[in-house]
Order: structure tokens, then C-alpha cells, then sequence
């Protein structure tokens, strides 16, 4: 079987610590390999939007994308502003990911109740893209109404255009429903922990939500526009061994599957049981709750971490990404990630190594225009 090219990306996670300098010259180093697209989160720490503005004023080819802006953040009509002052001023180059974040985040921080997150997720997307299409807000929800109703609001319309008629819209989905949605009403998905082997029953969720919307898995880029993209973002490590390649991700997959949300609404600590990691990810899960840190990295198990993960050498991330791509991955968006914060040298050299292994397995596809 032969694999379809692959897009590579560039995920660089929460700007946190003083990273920003470095970050910048990777996102550059990432333009000048031919990578398709700069990602950038957030969660209640910096925003990702106006890490993406410097970003983008900085570069001239490489998309940029928030994975992802949290949806209890803003008003479906501040997101719609911000996407498209972000598209016109990058010149178009704008990916919008959203995300509903958590009962933890959503309620914590920002205020806003974590109830009926689909239902919500449905009615925001289609907010969005009403008001970036400049139609008057008029909309009658069973979560979201505009104008407010009994009072002095007015229908109103974006002012600006931007260049593009339609921004793409990525989701973040874990759970099955969410996925169906995601594959229904999005343009495409930004899984995490996501592994080829372990993937089946995610795609099965997400084929069933694109049938509704009269589309499949894996149809190309064509006139009426892109094909869905599943674009996930994968922790990458390069060295000659994959075992002790994988001890620099475990402090990442442990404050996901044990701090990501309590004992019972953790959904990475879920997802990890869908996969059947579920009793490892439960110790993790405790010993992280109780404060145990170095507990919960070690009782990551390896196998989960490769899983999720490129590891090693060049000749074994090539296999790897050969695997992702024939599982259905369209953009392969990687982390370089290292002890604390990856230091400038160590992620441009893993940058320059995925592009290698990508090539060596016949896979790579350059952004256009590279």
C-alpha cells in the first residue's frame, strides 16, 4: 500500500517561560522547510492570537493556527472579528481551531458553565461562520441568541471582509460524539495521543459525522476546496533510542492524563481507557492528584508513549510517519519536545529531521509556494 504525501506542522504549544525569541525563529526555520502551517495554544496563561500576530508579521508563506482558541473565551461574534483581522492582516493564511477546553478551564476561569458541549460547539461554529460570511446576526438557539431578546440589541454584520470566503474551522475532539460532530460540521480535526494503532474507532466516529455532511475520509483538495484535514499534534524526539527518546515525553503525558481535570471528567485520562491503556492511566491519574509528580511520569507506560509519539532515529520516524499517513493523516503536526523547555538548537535539529525522515519514506509534501 502506498501512502498518501503528508503535510508536516508546527506545533509550538503554550509560549510560557521566555521561549517567545526562540519560538519565532522556529516558526521561520519551519517556512523555510516547506512545513505547511505554525500552530500556537492556549489556556490561562498567553493567548494565542496575538502570539500568532507576531508570528505572522514575521513570516510570508506559512499558515498559522490556533489549536486552539477556547470557545468559553469569547463571544462567537469577537471570534469571528479576531479570524478575520487575523486572515486579512496575515494575507490568508489563518487555520481557526477551537476547542471547548474543560469543566475546569470553562468554569474556573472564564466563568462559563460546562453544560451541553456539543450542542454549544454545533451552534458557536455556526455563529462563526455567519458572522464571517457578514451576514446580520440574527440566530435563535437552544444555547446562543442574538439580538438578545426584550432589549435594544440590533442584527448586526462584520465590517471587514477577509481575503478568503471561508476560513477552514478545526476541531479538537476526543470523545465519540464530539468526533462525529467534528466530522459533520468542521473542516478538520486536531486530535491529541493520537496513534495509528489504536485509531479505528475514532475514524469510524469521524466517517459517520462527514456522511452527514455528504463527504469522505480521504477525498483530495479539489475546486469546491481543501479535503478534511486530520491534523494531529505529535511530541517528537530524535536520538538513536526510542526508550530513552521517550523519557522527555513523559512529564508531558502525565500532566494531560492526571492534571487535565478531575478523577472523573479527565477525557485524555479517558481516552487513554478507550485505547486500553485505561489501568495505567488511572495510577498515573492518582498519584498525579496527590501530588506525586515523579510518580506519575514514571508510571507512564512506554507503550503508550511510543504510541503517541515519533521517537528515535530518523529511519524509525520515517516508519512512523509511513504508519500515520496510510492510517489516514493528512498534516502531521510535531512538537519537538525536550527536558523543560526544547532549547532553540535541539527542536530546529528534530524540525530538520522530520522533514528527512518524510522524505525518506516518500511522504513529504511542501507547502505551496515553498
Amino acid at each position: 500500500m502506498t501512502a498518501p504525501a503528508l503535510r508536516l506542522g508546527l506545533n509550538l504549544g503554550y509560549w510560557v517561560g521566555g521561549n517567545d525569541a526562540s519560538n519565532v525563529a522556529l516558526a521561520q526555520l519551519a517556512e523555510e522547510l516547506g512545513y505547511s502551517a505554525v500552530w500556537v495554544s492556549e489556556a490561562f496563561g498567553s493567548d494565542a492570537v496575538t502570539v500568532l500576530s507576531w508570528i505572522a508579521s514575521r513570516t510570508t508563506r506559512i499558515d498559522v493556527g490556533t489549536a486552539v482558541l477556547q470557545i468559553p473565551a469569547r463571544s462567537a461574534a469577537m471570534t469571528a472579528m479576531t479570524a478575520a483581522t487575523l486572515d486579512t492582516l496575515s494575507g490568508g493564511r489563518l487555520r481557526l481551531g477551537l476547542g471547548v477546553s474543560g469543566p475546569q478551564v470553562s468554569e474556573g476561569w472564564h466563568g462559563v458553565r460546562f453544560t451541553a458541549p456539543l450542542g454549544r460547539t454545533r451552534e458557536y461554529v455556526d455563529l462563526v461562520r455567519r458572522a464571517l460570511r457578514r451576514e446580520p446576526l440574527e440566530y435563535e438557539g437552544k444555547h446562543f441568541a442574538l439580538p438578545l431578546p426584550d432589549g435594544p440589541g440590533k442584527a448586526l454584520a462584520l465590517t471587514i471582509r477577509s481575503p478568503r470566503e471561508r476560513i477552514p474551522v478545526y476541531l479538537a475532539a476526543l470523545g465519540p460524539k464530539n468526533l462525529e460532530l467534528t466530522g459533520e460540521i468542521a473542516d478538520g480535526w486536531l486530535p491529541v495521543f493520537f496513534s495509528p494503532a489504536h485509531a479505528e474507532k475514532q475514524l469510524q466516529s469521524l466517517r459517520a459525522g462527514l456522511a452527514k455532511s455528504g463527504r469522505t475520509l480521504g477525498a483530495s483538495d479539489g475546486p469546491d476546496g481543501p479535503g478534511f484535514d486530520i491534523a494531529p499534534c505529535i511530541p517528537l524526539v530524535t536520538g538513536p533510542d526510542w526508550r530513552a527518546c521517550a523519557r522527555r515525553v513523559r512529564g508531558y503525558a502525565a500532566l494531560y492524563l492526571g492534571g487535565m481535570g478531575g478523577r472523573e471528567d479527565n477525557h485524555y485520562t479517558q481516552l487513554a481507557e478507550r485505547m486500553g491503556f485505561g489501568p495505567q492511566a488511572r495510577v498515573v491519574q492518582e498519584k498525579f492528584l496527590n501530588g506525586d509528580y515523579p510518580g506519575a511520569m514514571a508510571a507512564v507506560p512506554p507503550e503508550f508513549l511510543d504510541a503517541t509519539s515519533l521517537l528515535g532515529p530518523r529511519e524509525r520516524i520515517a516508519e512512523r510517519m509511513t504508519q500515520y499517513a496510510e492510517t489516514g493523516v493528512t498534516t502531521l503536526n510535531v512538537m519537538p519536545v525536550g527536558p523543560g523547555l526544547p532549547g532553540p538548537d535541539r527542536a530546529a535539529g528534530a524540525l530538520r529531521t522530520a522533514v528527512a525522515a518524510a522524505e525518506v519514506a516518500g511522504l513529504f509534501a511542501p507547502a505551496p509556494n515553498h
